[in-house]
C-alpha cells in the first residue's frame, strides 16, 4: 500500500482515489469538531474514530491538529470559491468585487464562530513544518481574489495589492474572533483595503 500523505503538500505523489475519499472524511470530521467545541474539541482520537481510520493513518495524513486545522481552513475556503463561482459578486469595479466576496466569505464563516476561531488559531500557531498548508490556504485565497477581480494573469503590482489584501482579511478575522472589532467595523477595513485593487490597474496607453 502507497504511503497516505497529505495532499496540501505539491512535492507528495497524488492520492488515490480511496486515499483522496479518507482524507475528505477527515476534514469533514475536523470541521464537524471544531464546529461544536472550537480549536480545544479536535482531538486526533476522536476525529480518527469520527473518520473511521486508524490513528496511525491519520497521523501519516497530518502530524499534527495544526496541520489538520490549517488544512480544514483550505478546504473550507475551496468549498467557499466553489459557491461564489456558482454566484459571482456583482460589484461595478473589480474593488468592488473583491470586497462583496470576502465579505461573503466573512460571513460564512461568522456563521460557525468555533470553527472559525478553531482553524484561524492553528494558522496563528503554526510554525515552518505546517508550510505546505499554509501556503495552500494563501493560494486558495489568491484565487478567490483573482476571480473575483476577473484576472487570469496579475502584474507584480497586482499580486502585492492582493497579498495585502489577504493580510487584512486574515486580521480582520482574528480581530472579530477576539471581539475587538465589530462586523461594521470589518467591512469598512475590507472594502478600504480593496481601493488598493485600482490604485494597481494598469494604465491604459494614451491615444494620440
Amino acid at each position: 500500500m502507497p504511503a497516505e500523505v497529505s495532499s496540501a503538500n505539491p512535492s507528495s505523489p497524488p492520492l488515490t482515489e480511496r486515499q483522496e475519499a479518507r482524507r475528505r472524511r477527515i476534514l469533514h470530521a475536523s470541521a464537524q469538531l471544531a464546529s461544536r467545541g472550537g480549536f480545544d474539541a479536535v482531538q486526533m482520537r476522536e476525529v480518527a474514530e469520527s473518520s473511521q481510520v486508524a490513528l496511525g493513518t491519520l497521523y501519516r495524513y497530518f502530524p499534527s491538529k495544526v496541520h489538520l486545522l490549517v488544512a480544514t481552513m483550505q478546504a473550507q475556503l475551496e468549498h467557499m470559491h466553489g459557491t461564489l463561482r456558482k454566484k459571482p459578486p456583482q460589484g461595478a469595479t473589480a474593488a468592488e468585487r473583491v470586497a462583496e466576496t470576502l465579505m461573503r466569505a466573512f460571513r460564512a464563516l461568522q456563521r460557525e464562530p468555533h470553527l472559525a476561531d478553531a482553524m484561524v488559531r492553528a494558522l496563528t500557531f503554526a510554525d515552518r513544518s505546517v508550510s505546505p498548508e499554509v501556503d495552500q490556504v494563501s493560494r486558495q485565497t489568491t484565487m478567490i481574489i483573482l476571480d473575483a477581480m476577473g484576472l487570469e494573469d496579475p502584474t507584480p503590482q497586482q499580486l502585492s495589492a492582493v497579498r495585502v489584501i489577504e493580510h487584512t482579511w486574515h486580521s480582520a478575522l482574528i480581530t472579530w474572533l477576539s471581539g475587538r472589532a465589530s462586523i461594521a467595523q470589518v467591512k469598512i477595513d475590507i472594502e478600504t483595503v480593496c481601493r488598493l485593487i485600482d490604485l494597481t490597474a494598469p494604465e491604459e496607453p494614451r491615444r494620440r
